[in-house]
């Protein structure tokens, strides 16, 4: 079996604008695809200012990408060449020259689609994605916000947002009046700087989107619907958080996560590693009825919320677990902002796959979706219990439904309202065929685990304080030989160490991604902690902290077949404690109690 990865197949796409968005005599005109219906909206701005800063919050978060890129001049100067050669073409005619330019020179560089623009009976709500497939964030503009001027037509497209948008953005002032127009042509007025063409001459972005993007997208999007545990906080909360990171540095090899405690009837705390700093919480107590610790990657980049942040009055948090995607939603008078970050990179391919099996998995599709989807089509806007009424339909099967749309880029759920949106994501529907996988890998691991006796049982090493060590012998029978994967995962879910005794690993090292055995031994250890039985435990350590002011209490909890290990850190003094019992079964007992009882007393997992 061939494990090698494959080049990331993309998608293309033709993105045609009569002319580029513009902002000219306070009016902001937002250009729309030609081959998309048609999605008109005019009106005049009554709170420029957040107006303004909503719209640069979102082209910083579309533009943003923390990877890391070397530097490299050789395109630089082919850019400057073709710049030279386009300087007395118009802007309209230059931005065609530019895009052509991309093509032939760097066609990698715009690995993103347009933001995604729906004009809604309720308001419009705006879509981006960040190239690095990090960052997901939908803007709502409530038509409170407006003085609606002309007809409205409902619908999805994409429009054209530009650097030179933005900069021109930044002219957008509180004394003067500021109009705001989406559609394919201009709306009562001509930009200066750009002039419309022709019919037969209009501006194209051709764009090679990888289907990793695409897929990310719609996973991210898909999440929202999942359970996640609720918090709040007050905007100042989330700017001394902010403040403390832009004043302190990351360090190089030290931890660089987001903690969250959550104790139910206590305000909710943010640690900010390594130096766990705590930003006490000063919003509504947390409702759970867990405490519960959460530890986040990405902190850095809730800085993009920096210039929405002064108009945000309210911020609900919502989070799905250990480093899995997480949703800030920021809601001001008029409009709101949701942030969703998906927790981990693309070099993370451990916890993209435990995100990947939080969501289901379908080949076919549901009869009641075309019916569910028909109905959410007439009206753009639907609550859950609006849709079951519709269609007659139960909860459940509604519910499934409306996740299943959401995956094929029919439906966005909408956090801030607690409400379904129709939002086709392109004109003509997607492939789901070249989705369900990230890539062939994955695909080849999932048919090795759906095969019997394919993956021999799992040992597992637990490692008190680092995470644990799984190992298996994987048989393939096509090449004719067995191969032995070993990970070994921390307590957060990530891979520290990864070995197989495959080709691509024992050449390559993991510089080119995963082979299919680790992701096949991964995927059954989730498949097993899913079914795992607290019943039949007879190995498992676990770690609670409960913090008073400055000072952290830490207890651990270990279960050695017919002995119980407790070992309590007060202010650096450890006091370890040892029971032995008759019976495994007494053991166990003792242990599942002992943690009852911490967790009673508000200590932390974690």
């Amino acid at each position: 079996m061939n494990t090698e990865n494959q080049a990331r197949a993309t998608a293309s796409f033709t993105l045609r604008y009569q002319q580029p968005s513009d902002f000219h005599a306070d009016a902001v005109q937002l250009l729309t695809h030609l081959e998309r219906d048609e999605v008109q909206f005019a009106g005049k701005v009554k709170q420029p200012l957040a107006f303004r800063e909503g719209l640069a919050t979102l082209f910083a978060i579309v533009s943003s990408d923390y990877r890391y890129i070397p530097k490299d001049r050789t395109a630089y100067l082919a850019f400057m060449q073709m710049r030279r050669s386009a300087r007395h073409q118009g802007l309209a005619k230059a931005y065609r020259a530019y895009f052509d330019w991309l093509l032939r020179n760097d066609p990698q560089a715009w690995l993103m689609l347009d933001p995604i623009i729906s004009v809604h009976p309720d308001g419009l709500f705006l879509e981006v994605f960040s190239k690095d497939e990090a960052c997901y964030a939908a803007l709502a503009l409530d038509q409170d916000l407006f003085e609606t001027q002309g007809k409205l037509q409902f619908g999805t497209t994409h429009i054209d947002f530009s650097p030179e948008l933005a900069q021109g953005l930044e002219q957008i002032r509180s004394f003067r009046s500021t109009h705001f127009a989406v559609g394919k042509t201009a709306v009562n007025f001509q930009t200066e700087t750009a002039p419309a063409l022709p019919d037969t001459e209009i501006i194209e972005k051709r764009i090679q989107v990888p289907q990793t993007w695409i897929r990310g997208l719609l996973q991210v999007q898909s999440a929202a619907q999942l359970p996640a545990d609720i918090f709040h906080l007050k905007p100042i909360d989330l700017y001394n958080a902010l403040r403390y990171l832009r004043l302190h540095a990351d360090v190089k090899g030290k931890k660089r996560g987001l903690r969250i405690e959550l104790v139910p009837n206590q305000p909710p705390r943010l640690i900010l590693e390594p130096t766990d700093q705590v930003i006490e919480g000063s919003a509504e107590p947390y409702q759970g009825q867990q405490a519960k610790l959460i530890r986040l990657w990405g902190r850095r980049r809730l800085s993009l919320l920096k210039r929405f942040l002064p108009f945000a009055e309210t911020i609900e948090v919502q989070v799905l677990g250990h480093g899995l995607p997480s949703f800030w939603i920021l809601g001001g008078s008029g409009m709101s902002l949701t942030l969703a970050i998906t927790g981990f990179t693309s070099s993370n391919w451990s916890q993209a796959l435990n995100f990947d099996l939080l969501l289901p998995r379908r080949s076919e599709t549901l009869a009641e979706l075309t019916t569910v989807v028909a109905a959410l089509q007439k009206v753009y806007v639907a609550t859950l219990e609006e849709l079951v009424v519709t269609t007659q339909l139960s909860e459940l099967v509604c519910r499934t439904a409306l996740q299943q749309a959401s995956q094929q880029g029919l439906v966005i759920y909408d956090l801030a309202h607690d409400v379904y949106r129709y939002r086709p994501l392109t004109q003509e529907p997607l492939d789901m065929s070249h989705f369900q996988f990230r890539h062939p890998a994955e695909k080849l691991a999932y048919d090795l685990v759906a095969r019997q006796q394919a993956i021999s049982q799992l040992q597992l090493n637990l490692l008190p304080l680092e995470g644990i060590e799984i190992s298996a012998t994987i048989t393939v029978k096509e090449d004719k030989r067995d191969y032995l994967a070993k990970l070994k995962l921390t307590e957060e879910g990530q891979i520290s160490k990864a070995s197989c005794s495959c080709h691509q690993i024992m050449t390559q090292g993991l510089s080119h991604g995963a082979c299919s055995h680790l992701l096949a031994l991964r995927i059954a250890y989730a498949a097993q902690q899913a079914k795992r039985d607290l019943s039949m435990i007879t190995q498992e350590t676990r770690l609670f902290t409960r913090r008073h002011q400055q000072q952290r209490e830490q207890i651990q909890v270990t279960l050695n077949h017919q002995r119980l290990l407790i070992s309590r850190e007060l202010n650096q003094h450890i006091k370890p404690q040892q029971f032995a019992f008759n019976s495994v079964q007494e053991a166990r007992q003792a242990y599942l109690g002992k943690i009852a009882q911490l967790e009673l007393s508000g200590f932390i997992e974690g």
